[in-house]
């Protein structure tokens, strides 16, 4: 028998699986390759964000999840947005060997070259939220995921006092 517990959960599991987003297709101004990108309003999304320093992958910090070992005066720190560099040291290391950082942007996953924020055409003409004139930096309310490749809520765990 199907607890209620159970049914909830294959539920949200089947609605994760039809929500989509508003896919783009960009391109790096370096290699001249295209890559497939969506973007996200932490605003709306609730979360904050940073970027691998060495792979550009992007890390997104769910701001109503932010767990109880995170002294309180950074966690009064974290906002919508990009996250603060007091932030950073409570983060895993990316799967490449990288670090999340406040100071690291997105990058092209052909030839790991720092993507250019001044890719107006594209992102404005993929981006809902953008239509009215795009921030023309990585550093806004906005964030962009490069290929899919984005992690959730990566923080170490919580040191035992």
């Amino acid at each position: 028998m199907t607890t209620f517990v159970e049914m909830l959960k294959s539920n949200i599991r089947r609605l994760r699986l039809t929500v989509t987003r508003k896919k783009g297709f960009g391109y790096c101004e370096i290699c001249r390759k295209q890559f497939g990108y969506y973007m996200i309003h932490n605003g709306f999304n609730d979360s904050g964000y940073a970027y691998c320093d060495k792979c550009g992958q992007t890390c997104l910090l769910n701001l109503w999840h932010i767990p109880k070992g995170i002294p309180e005066g950074i966690q009064k720190e974290i906002h919508v947005g990009l996250i603060p560099e007091s932030a950073e040291a409570f983060l895993n290391p990316c799967a490449c060997g990288g670090t999340f950082r406040r100071e690291a942007y997105p990058r092209c996953p052909h030839c790991n070259s720092i993507l250019s924020p001044k890719a107006r055409k594209y992102i404005e003409e993929n981006a809902r939220n953008a239509q009215k004139g795009w921030m023309e930096n990585w550093r806004g309310i906005m964030c962009i995921i490069i290929e899919d490749k984005v992690l959730h809520d990566v923080w170490k765990e919580p040191t035992k006092q």
